[in-house]
């Protein structure tokens, strides 16, 4: 059963990032000469859904793929022309709006507290000309990375993650995942310096399932 539920999942999941990545291509307008720098990337690869902008994007060799991870062994196998950094999103080795487009999807809620995701969405801010970002919805009624329902909203993170533990997903606890709602966001957003932006929320069975932040200086 639990591997039938984690197949329907998983196409759930793969339905709902190419509905993103079509809403990226339609907002970003990219060029040949368009640079991205993508923040967050794995550098191993789980699922055919990650690294879905390595994957799918016409110019590779205009995307710079930032990872806290040093070994990209295998992420410069799969994608020779992508340029690497191995960097924390919250404090990147990078210029002044360095680059076209700062592209970051389902990272924020795994950097860590609310003060890290502050400096993730400031570091956004400061290299990209532009920004897109991606995060699951926190009321979303599925726990969209355990599958778990309803807890991760009646229970507070301390219980939710001693409850993810006693299910065998303790991989799932502590800094791995502070979940954003639509205010909690918007909150960072203004708090990060970024006051004009729009918000998509993407929804499944009329539930926002991820919202999506994308802005322009």
């Amino acid at each position: 059963m639990s591997s039938i539920v984690e197949q329907i999942a998983s196409s759930i999941s793969g339905k709902s990032r190419t509905r993103k990545w079509l809403q990226f291509l339609e907002w970003a307008k990219t060029t040949p000469a368009t640079t991205i720098l993508d923040i967050g990337v794995n550098t191993i690869e789980y699922s055919e859904n990650d690294n879905l902008l390595e994957r799918l994007y016409s110019y590779p060799a205009n995307i710079t793929a930032v990872g806290l991870e040093t070994d990209w062994d295998e992420f410069r196998t799969r994608y020779p022309e992508v340029k690497t950094q191995t960097a924390d999103g919250t404090h990147l080795p990078f210029s002044d709006n360095s680059f076209d487009i700062a592209y970051s999807n389902a990272v924020i809620e795994h950097v860590g507290n609310r003060e890290k995701q502050l400096a993730f969405l400031k570091e956004m801010y400061r290299v990209g000309k532009h920004g897109y970002c991606t995060t699951p919805n926190r009321f979303f009624p599925i726990e969209v990375h355990t599958r778990i329902p309803l807890l991760h909203i009646l229970l507070p993170k301390s219980l939710f993650d001693r409850v993810a533990t006693l299910l065998g997903k303790s991989w799932a606890t502590g800094d791995y995942m502070h979940l954003l709602s639509e205010r909690e966001l918007r909150v960072l957003l203004e708090q990060a310096g970024i006051t004009e932006y729009a918000l998509i929320k993407n929804r499944f069975f009329g539930f926002p399932m991820t919202l999506t932040a994308h802005w322009t200086k």
